[in-house]
């Protein structure tokens, strides 16, 4: 099923997607369960919001897919490529990527993103399904430049707004063999399957869970298929999953 977050000019609720409504939950799903309240929303009455907001932090994974135009053997890391990106880099469908003054170039990087939805802690790689609440699109958004001028990500990767998800959680999918598209302004940018992993969802939940405790509604981000990423103020960026929908956010140059 489908679980959106959204707000009608209030607290942010959830809510099943049914058709062109929202049937609303009494509560966050992943710590209250599903009951509903019996109330119907229209879909289109709604502002989507980021559907979980991370407790702790954003895992997310580097070069995790096959470049073709990459055949060193640097370009296929034996274990899966870990860096942090803050909680609060979170925005949500429609929400503006707010690109900071800094040169070169700003990239997108259309992603399927892990919703963790239980304490985990060295989790064997078999029973990866039992620590994962549903799947969502991530746009991990890189200032490229200045990862290559620092030296290191965290700055270049963790701006605010530059990791929009959305628009819903999908708890029912199979992750192994999907479709991600990426377009700016309708031009199609880069494009892949989650079949090309180098590292699979299971193996980068064991990985990353014997570094770090994961918390329920920390994300992992399972990186990006190649292909050209720059945008700039004005231009939207659209990435769609089949199973999932598409997560569109506009760019904007900060004030």
């Amino acid at each position: 099923m489908k679980i959106a977050r959204f707000s009608t000019e209030g607290d942010p609720r959830y809510g099943i997607v049914d058709g062109d409504d929202l049937v609303v939950l009494s509560g966050d799903p992943m710590f209250s369960g599903f009951d509903t309240t019996g109330e119907r929303v229209p879909l289109d009455s709604v502002k989507l919001l980021a559907p979980v907001i991370p407790r702790s932090k954003v895992v997310a994974v580097g070069l995790n897919y096959v470049d073709p135009e990459e055949e060193s053997a640097e370009a296929t890391p034996e274990t899966p490529v870990l860096f942090l990106k803050p909680n609060t880099s979170i925005v949500g469908p429609g929400d503006a990527i707010q690109i900071p003054p800094v040169d070169g170039r700003i990239v997108h990087e259309g992603e399927l993103a892990i919703v963790i939805g239980r304490v985990a802690k060295q989790v064997k790689a078999a029973n990866y399904a039992d620590y994962v609440f549903g799947y969502t699109i991530a746009n991990d958004v890189s200032a490229r430049d200045v990862m290559f001028s620092d030296g290191q990500w965290a700055r270049a990767k963790g701006y605010d707004t530059f990791c929009p998800i959305g628009p819903v959680i999908e708890t029912e999918l199979d992750a192994g063999n999907l479709e991600i598209t990426t377009f700016v302004d309708g031009e199609p940018r880069r494009s892949g399957n989650t079949k090309d992993m180098i590292h699979t969802i299971a193996e980068i939940i064991e990985f990353a869970s014997d570094v770090w405790t994961l918390l329920p509604g920390d994300i992992i981000l399972t990186g990006s298929p190649a292909g050209l990423g720059g945008f700039v103020d004005g231009q939207t960026v659209d990435i769609t999953i089949e199973g999932i929908g598409t997560l569109s956010n506009p760019a904007r140059n900060r004030q």
